[in-house]
């Protein structure tokens, strides 16, 4: 049976690839063939060899199955700005299909899939469609990746209830400290945990450096 997880977050810039990441690296540990897709992405980073996105990089290095960056992240542009807006002024249409296309081709090689979105969950593809329509049309599975900050409460109830509201299951949200810790913290999860319906499958702390992440330190539950 094939598992497919497509990630949301409360915001942009809460850890959607860091979160995206470690579940990677549990469930290939766990004996899956793991695989990361991003389908749309904007805000390329130059290098003195080529354009890429590091987000693709990331869900490539924490994969099982290896594939090229442009399978991880077919829909991409160099600007930082909303993609249905670049893809307005580009020129270049993003449509649901080529994104179940690479999903589909991602699925022939792997039975473990996590689907990183953009921004948060109604970010649109176009000015007809949102991501979320796409999730509907694929029938995932969603995990909601909550940035621990102020005003966070809001937007995680707002989202799941988004998501129930469409019948699309909701396997669970994933709390992720993107601050130091301050004192208000353990108020926000807990408050969450009172308001939330789906399980909380782990609580990330503070991470320095994303790109050294002690995977063993971390203890997340894989969603079912």
């Amino acid at each position: 049976m094939i598992k497919k997880f497509f990630i949301t977050g409360t915001d942009t810039n809460i850890g959607k690839t860091t979160v995206s990441s470690i579940l990677l690296k549990k469930a290939t540990e766990s004996g899956y063939k793991t695989a990361g897709y991003k389908p749309v992405s904007s805000g390329y980073q130059d290098r003195p060899c080529c354009f890429f996105k590091n987000d693709a990089v990331i869900l490539g290095k924490n994969s099982a199955v290896k594939l090229k960056n442009n399978e991880i992240n077919p829909i991409s542009f160099i600007e930082n700005a909303p993609p249905h807006i670049l893809s307005q002024l580009q020129k270049k249409n993003i449509k649901k299909e080529d994104l179940s296309l690479g999903l589909k081709k991602i699925i022939t090689q792997s039975n473990w899939i996590i689907i990183e979105g953009a921004g948060g969950w109604y970010t649109p593809l176009s000015y007809q469609d949102t991501f979320s329509d796409w999730v509907k049309h694929e029938k995932l599975t969603v995990i909601i990746v909550v940035g621990i900050k102020i005003g966070c409460i809001n937007h995680a109830i707002l989202t799941e209830k988004a998501i129930i509201s469409e019948k699309i299951k909701c396997g669970g949200w994933i709390a992720n400290n993107i601050h130091p810790k301050d004192m208000y913290n353990p108020y926000y999860i807990q408050t969450l945990l009172s308001y939330i319906k789906a399980p909380l499958l782990g609580i990330i702390p503070y991470l320095i450096d994303t790109n050294n992440i002690k995977f063993n330190q971390i203890n997340i539950t894989l969603p079912s």
